[in-house]
């Protein structure tokens, strides 16, 4: 297994999911609307859920020996804040997160059970959380 480039894998979820715990706080911050209540409580679980997937991976990568980064993902302000921008945003971001992960499945197929299990868990995850955004922007007819 190229330890290296696990690492470098492994940094780069590590700071889309710190750039996670940010965001859904940012958003749950800035909704509003009768459907603020139920909202806000999903986007701090979302953060917390991303500082919970950040610590995974970061434990991965000390335990490999590297040193998790400081930095995050540059996240722009696009002074959209109505829901359905948000959960656009979200989307994105999910889908963003899916492919990371499917990059690291690659890079670790066949040479780390423990990190292929890792990382097919957290594809799971992510997808559900997709299916679960895209559920929320569908208009009712």
């Amino acid at each position: 297994m190229d330890k290296k480039n696990v690492i470098d894998k492994l940094s780069e979820i590590f700071i889309l999911e710190l750039s996670g715990v940010i965001r859904y706080t940012h958003y749950s911050l800035m909704i509003f609307g009768y459907n603020r209540l139920p909202l806000i409580d999903f986007f701090k679980a979302q953060a917390s859920e991303s500082l919970t997937h950040a610590n995974m991976a970061g434990e991965y990568i000390t335990g490999l020996g590297g040193h998790p980064p400081l930095g995050i993902d540059n996240l722009e302000e696009t002074d959209k804040h109505n829901i359905k921008d948000i959960l656009q945003e979200t989307l994105e971001h999910e889908k963003k997160a899916i492919k990371i992960y499917y990059e690291l499945l690659d890079i670790v197929n066949d040479q780390s059970v423990y990190l292929e299990e890792y990382a097919r868990t957290m594809i799971g995850q992510e997808e559900l959380h997709v299916l679960e955004v895209e559920k929320m922007l569908k208009e009712n007819n």
